[in-house]
């Protein structure tokens, strides 16, 4: 496996497809490093020659990627819940952030059904 941005990209695949495993690269950005390192994006990466390996490497180092990516992404999510914002109380609170309905979908984010305890109704 070839090692770049600290991940193990798989080298069976092509390198269009292997450079979307980094964090922050998706199809459209590794199209556009393949373009500026000048390697065919049809390769695979078991082919890549260790020169065409260096120049990705230095490709990629232009974009906020994988930790830094994600650390930018959790900063941003706390100052929308420390200014008290709609999409910052939504994040607190667990509810979707983007306008969709909660009355019956949004599992996702609200978790496991929690049942109301004695609210069946009884029999007489």
């Amino acid at each position: 496996m070839a090692r770049i941005a600290g991940v193990d990209i798989p080298k069976q695949k092509r390198g269009v497809i292997s450079l979307t495993y980094i964090y922050g690269i998706g199809r459209s950005r590794a199209k556009e490093i393949l373009a500026t390192a000048k390697v065919d994006e049809s390769t695979k990466v078991s082919d890549w020659t260790d020169e065409e390996i260096g120049k990705i490497r230095d490709a990629v180092g232009s974009y906020t990627i994988e930790g830094e990516l994600r650390s930018e992404t959790q900063l941003n999510i706390k100052r929308l819940m420390d200014i008290g914002c709609y999409r910052g109380i939504r994040h607190r609170s667990g509810l979707p952030l983007r306008g969709q309905r909660t009355k019956n979908n949004s599992r996702t984010r609200k978790g496991k059904r929690k049942t109301v305890a004695n609210k069946k109704k009884v029999t007489k």
